[in-house]
């Protein structure tokens, strides 16, 4: 679905995007345009990409339906949108969670002979992890779940997921945390999920 062209100049950001929607309802295309691609990425990251477009879709109308309440001095709409998409997933958890276990039967490619012996070795070890990762994310607990692929996977700082999720910037510290600890323990130590970028936010 190709995104429609923008009625509000470039140069302005998402908030007068949404102000001027008040009143001319078109000129939420802008905020369409500059956000629909990260939200359906990170939505078809989330539930895969068969349901990335109901969810995105979705999110869009409420994010329309609800623009008379955004808050116009934040700037970007991102971690609103974020929020807006999160919620809308938490409605089909259930498929997330499927898609998660799926992903956790899958079996990695079985080595085979020829010249290619460490290419095999390092896929067959990256399927292993990918599959233990995703059980891994399965388990925790939603609210968990939500910052760490919030924050991990679609690269929102600390500040943004908490204004996404409408929580204090120490509960997604916090909720943070205990994710990465119980991922690591699941994965024996190791957290891919986890960078020094990440650290630092």
């Amino acid at each position: 679905m190709a995104a429609p062209q923008s009625v509000v100049p470039p140069w302005q950001d998402d908030a007068m995007a949404i102000k001027r929607s008040w009143d001319e309802p078109d000129c939420f295309g802008a905020v369409f345009d500059a956000h629909y691609t990260e939200i359906h990425r990170y939505a078809s990251q989330r539930l895969g990409p068969h349901a990335a477009d109901d969810i995105c879709a979705e999110t869009f109308v409420l994010a329309f339906r609800q623009r008379h309440r955004y808050d116009v001095s934040r700037s970007s709409a991102r971690p609103w949108l974020y929020g807006i998409a999160t919620n809308v997933i938490s409605r089909h958890r259930r498929d997330e969670v499927r898609l998660l276990r799926a992903v956790n039967r899958l079996r990695p490619v079985s080595e085979s002979a020829g010249g290619h012996e460490d290419a095999v070795t390092e896929k067959v070890s990256a399927e292993r992890l990918k599959v233990a990762l995703a059980k891994a994310i399965a388990a925790l607990p939603a609210d968990q779940r939500d910052v760490l692929l919030l924050v991990s996977l679609s690269g929102l700082s600390y500040e943004e997921a908490a204004q996404a999720l409408d929580v204090p910037f120490g509960t997604v510290s916090s909720r943070l945390n205990r994710a990465r600890k119980k991922l690591r323990k699941a994965l024996g130590g190791s957290n891919p999920l986890l960078d020094e970028e990440d650290m630092r936010r």
